[in-house]
């Protein structure tokens, strides 16, 4: 499929109707799409202008004079404060602006094998009545009753996506069914692993086309395959839908449609992964999942009534956990000198110029989420109470704006009795392994993460919880103590994203 344009807003209702992700209303026109010439022009508009940064920043580097220097190689900080310039500028995009942008298909070519797959509208609502039940079971029953949009069901596309190995670099994918790319992936991999991929893009932007590369990696390290989800895209559609494309896509998984070309994938052979804002898709799906498991209660999927096990580990790469952005380390202009996240992103929605889709009607605060439920448990998921039962979970994290809620969260997931790899990656920006792939930190990143991946499905026995630290030098392996992670208390952390969600912003951590 090629890649999503924004959709025209849902109108104003209770209930969003959404279009097929895999009808023409999210592919960009191919006779519109800018030529190969007039992209490279239109780069190199862009970056003309970072000039003087860049020339600011080499001498820097070079004289030692700034942080990162210490740390990393010329390229990557060059690499970090170019991203971040662009998005810390004073005159952002419009928003319909930068999703298109971030949804062109960059296409298909090398050693790697994609065949899409729509997951069909299920004839029954029960994954959608569960989710809309432990919504409610979660929220907080002392606040008035949240008003939020209701999704409709829409087909769920995925990209199952494999490595192939005696690809030559540059060659393109065979011109053969969807079924018969999915059989040639299959040939290759040496593993039942599947890696249930989220992408990340602050729930607006992104794709599975964006992520290919992450994709085709996890799926060379693992020898299994990863199944990388299209969910639908904030603003248009905001949470639950996201969510309820997730639950969808681990169903189908689970118990393929009718129409499916996959076997049944067994739950100790599946693995979630995603990074930032699939990072928080992957933690609320898994909250969701031991929600429903406490109920007991199947649901109907395709006209079997289904159980819902739980998969073989949960992987976050720099997950977004804290949605309200409650943490000091959000406060003030100053630039984090090792992430290329801007304090006032990825939530100052208000200076965004106004486009087709944004701001809303009705008006919300927050692009992904109604006002109502921006601390709620599957949103802001530093609220789940408990994480008891939850399978082993990996999280790595740079020197980012991120990095004290995702220690919060490997600290509360280990008082719960999880077992949890916790990984820092010394000097590391924002999901540092997907941005600078080149680098020997995200190599170590990338095998350590695969590693906890092999383990969970073929031997989840003998994962050890374990906190590091890796220098970015030396590639030097540091030993953590989990209780020196973070010195927030559970009802501290919670106090102040409910502070901080009622509009007191002075309740800062």
């Amino acid at each position: 499929m090629a890649a999503r344009s924004s959709p025209p807003p849902p109108p104003p209702s209770t209930s969003i109707s959404s279009p097929n992700p895999s009808s023409s209303s999210y592919d960009l026109d191919k006779s519109s799409r800018p030529s190969t010439d007039m992209e490279a022009f239109q780069l190199l508009g862009l970056l003309l202008p970072k000039v003087p940064l860049v020339i600011r920043v080499a001498i820097m580097h070079i004289l030692r004079l700034s942080a990162p220097a210490s740390y990393v190689d010329l390229r990557s900080e060059l690499i970090v404060s170019i991203t971040r310039s662009f998005l810390s500028t004073s005159r952002p995009w419009r928003i319909t602006d930068t999703q298109k942008l971030s949804l062109r298909d960059p296409g298909i070519k090398g050693r790697i094998w994609v065949s899409t797959y729509a997951s069909p509208v299920p004839p029954e609502t029960g994954l959608r009545d569960a989710l809309l039940e432990a919504i409610d079971d979660l929220r907080d029953h002392d606040a008035p009753k949240p008003r939020f949009r209701i999704p409709d069901f829409a087909p769920v596309e995925a990209e199952w996506t494999g490595y192939r190995a005696k690809a030559e670099r540059g060659e393109a994918l065979p011109e053969i069914s969807e079924v018969e790319k999915y059989r040639a992936m299959m040939d290759e991999c040496s593993s039942p692993t599947t890696v249930m991929y989220l992408h990340g893009g602050a729930f607006y932007l992104c794709d599975p086309s964006s992520h290919r590369p992450t994709a085709k990696k996890l799926a060379k390290l693992t020898g299994g395959r990863t199944y990388s989800v299209r969910y639908r895209l904030a603003p248009q559609y905001p949470f639950p839908a996201a969510l309820l494309d997730a639950f969808v896509s681990y169903m189908t998984l689970l118990y393929p449609p009718p129409d499916a070309y996959h076997d049944a994938v067994a739950p100790e052979h599946i693995v979630f992964a995603g990074d930032s804002a699939g990072g928080n898709l992957v933690f609320s799906l898994t909250a969701l999942l031991l929600h429903l498991r406490k109920k007991g209660n199947p649901v109907f999927w395709h006209g079997e009534l289904r159980d819902i096990p739980l998969p073989a580990a949960i992987c976050g790469n720099s997950p977004w956990v804290d949605l309200t952005q409650s943490a000091t380390m959000w406060e003030g202009d100053k630039q984090a000198p090792f992430d290329y996240l801007p304090r006032a992103a990825p939530t100052d929605w208000h200076r965004m110029p106004p486009c087709s889709i944004w701001p809303t009607e009705p008006y919300r605060d927050h692009i992904y989420v109604d006002n109502d439920l921006v601390a709620h448990p599957l949103v802001t998921v530093a609220m789940v109470d408990s994480w008891v039962e939850c399978p082993p979970v990996y999280i790595c994290t740079g020197w980012e704006l991120l990095a004290l809620e995702g220690r919060w969260l490997a600290q509360k997931l280990v008082k719960d009795g999880v077992t949890v790899v916790f990984e820092e990656y010394e000097a590391m920006p924002h999901t540092f392994a997907l941005v600078l792939r080149s680098i020997p930190t995200s190599k170590k990143c990338y095998d350590s993460w695969s590693s906890f991946i092999r383990q969970a499905v073929q031997d989840p026995s003998k994962i050890e919880t374990r906190a590091t630290t890796l220098k970015a030098k030396t590639l030097e392996v540091v030993e953590r103590r989990f209780e020196e992670l973070c010195e927030i208390g559970e009802e501290q952390m919670r106090d102040s994203i409910r502070a901080q969600a009622a509009g007191e912003v002075e309740s800062k951590l």
